[in-house]
C-alpha cells in the first residue's frame, strides 16, 4: 500500500503533463466550421484566419483527382463533409490534416483563392466538365446546337509589359540578360491568362525597346483592368550570394533605401533627359486616388499566389513581400498597375531557377491566379456597394 501511495502522485503528474501537451497541441489547430457548394465553387469556412501556405495541393491520376491537404486543421463536426455532391470528398485524413479530394476530368484546372475581405475563407472552383459529359451521353442521338459558354473575363483586357528590350538589356548575371528572361515569363503569363478567357495584349513580343509612353498608352487604349510589368532584380557583385527573393511593387513614393535603389535602376533607361522638376510634377499628380489603392490590392494577390505556386515544387523561395516605389513605367498607366520583380538575376542559384521552364511556368501561373483573385474580390466589393 505504501508503494501504491508513493506511485499515485507520480502517475497523476504524468497524466496531467500528457493532458497539458494534448491541450497545447490541439489549441493551435484551426477548425473547419462549414463547407458548402455554391455557384460552382467549394466554399470552406474556418474558425480563425487561415494561412494559405498551410495548404498542400497535388494531383492523382486514373481518375484525375485534385487533392488539398489543410494542415493544422480539424473538422468541427461530422456534418461538415456532407451534402457536397459526388465529386467532392472530405475527411479528417490525420489528427491535424483535413483532406479534400475533387474528382474531375483531366483538363480541369481549379481556380483557388482567398477573399480579400475574409482570411477565414478558402474557395476552390469545381469542374463543369463532369456534368456536361453525362448530358452529352444522354443526348447522343439528338445533337443540339452548340451554345458558347459564358465567359466572365470577356470584357476584362490585361496588358503585360516585358521590361527593357532592344539596346536596353536590363540587368546581366553571368551572361544572362534580364530583357530575355522577362520576355519568356511574359509570354508564359500571356498563355496562362488567355486560357482563362482574358483578352491579353503585350507591349512587346520581340527584342525591341519601347519608350515609356508607348508602353502605358497600350494599357489606356485597350482599357485594361490591369497593367503588369515584368522585371528581374540585381545587386552588385559583392552582394550577389546574399540577396535574393521575389517582390511585387505598386506606385508610390518611398523613403525605403532598398525600394529607392531598385526603382532608380529600373527607371534609368526611360528617364534620360527628364528634369528633376518635371519628374516630381508628374509623379505627384498620380500618387493619390483609387488607382493606388487598387494597385496595392492587385500586388498583394499576385505576390501571395506567386509564392504559393513556387513553393509547391521549390524549397527556399524567399518572399520579399509587397513594396511601393516610384517606378516610372507605372506612372503613365491610369489603371491598376504593378511591377513584378521575379527574382535576382545576380544570385547564382536563383538565376538558375529563373531560366528553368518549370519555374517560369509556376511564376506565370501564380501571377494569373493573383489576377483572378483580385478581379473576383473587386467584383464582390462592387456588388456589396
Amino acid at each position: 500500500m505504501e508503494k501504491i501511495s508513493k506511485i499515485m502522485p507520480i502517475l497523476s503528474r504524468v497524466f496531467f503533463l500528457i493532458l497539458l501537451v494534448n491541450t497545447l497541441l490541439f489549441s493551435g489547430f484551426n477548425s473547419l466550421q462549414k463547407a458548402t457548394v455554391k455557384k460552382g465553387e467549394l466554399n470552406l469556412f474556418f474558425s480563425k484566419s487561415f494561412d494559405i501556405h498551410n495548404v498542400r495541393h497535388f494531383i492523382l491520376s486514373k481518375p484525375h483527382r485534385e487533392v488539398y491537404d489543410f494542415k493544422h486543421t480539424q473538422l468541427a463536426h461530422k456534418k461538415v463533409p456532407l451534402g457536397l455532391g459526388k465529386y467532392v470528398r472530405m475527411a479528417q485524413y490525420k489528427k491535424d490534416i483535413v483532406r479534400v479530394v475533387i474528382t474531375a476530368t483531366k483538363g480541369y484546372k481549379p481556380l483557388v483563392y482567398q477573399p480579400m475581405l475574409s482570411a477565414k475563407e478558402y474557395h476552390i472552383s469545381l469542374p463543369k466538365g463532369s456534368v456536361a459529359k453525362s448530358i452529352h451521353k444522354r443526348s447522343k442521338h439528338k445533337p443540339k446546337k452548340k451554345v458558347k459558354p459564358y465567359n466572365p473575363h470577356k470584357y476584362e483586357p490585361i496588358v503585360i509589359d516585358a521590361g527593357h528590350g532592344g539596346h536596353d538589356t536590363g540587368a546581366i548575371g553571368s551572361g544572362k540578360r534580364e530583357k530575355d528572361l522577362v520576355l519568356q515569363v511574359a509570354k508564359r503569363l500571356e498563355r496562362q491568362l488567355k486560357k482563362r478567357g482574358y483578352p491579353v495584349y503585350m507591349t512587346r513580343k520581340s527584342d525591341r525597346f519601347l519608350k515609356l509612353p508607348q508602353r502605358t498608352k497600350i494599357a489606356d487604349k485597350k482599357k485594361a483592368v490591369a497593367f503588369i510589368s515584368i522585371h528581374a532584380n540585381s545587386v552588385p557583385r559583392s552582394k550577389r550570394n546574399k540577396v535574393q527573393g521575389i517582390e511585387t511593387f505598386f506606385l508610390q513614393n518611398t523613403r525605403d533605401a532598398k525600394s529607392q535603389r531598385i526603382a532608380a535602376r529600373e527607371n534609368k533607361a526611360v528617364l534620360k533627359g527628364t528634369t528633376k522638376l518635371s519628374k516630381n510634377v508628374i509623379i505627384d499628380s498620380v500618387l493619390t486616388g483609387p488607382k493606388i489603392v487598387e494597385s496595392n490590392k492587385l500586388a498583394i494577390d499576385v505576390q501571395r499566389h506567386m509564392m504559393h505556386q513556387l513553393r509547391t515544387k521549390y524549397r527556399g523561395v524567399k518572399d520579399s513581400g509587397v513594396r511601393h516605389a516610384p517606378f516610372w513605367v507605372l506612372v503613365g498607366a491610369s489603371r491598376p498597375s504593378i511591377l513584378v520583380e521575379v527574382g535576382y538575376i545576380s544570385h547564382p542559384s536563383e538565376r538558375k531557377r529563373l531560366f528553368t521552364p518549370t519555374y517560369q511556368e509556376l511564376l506565370a501561373k501564380g501571377i494569373a491566379d493573383g489576377v483572378d483573385s483580385y478581379l473576383r474580390n473587386r467584383k464582390k466589393e462592387i456588388d456589396l456597394q
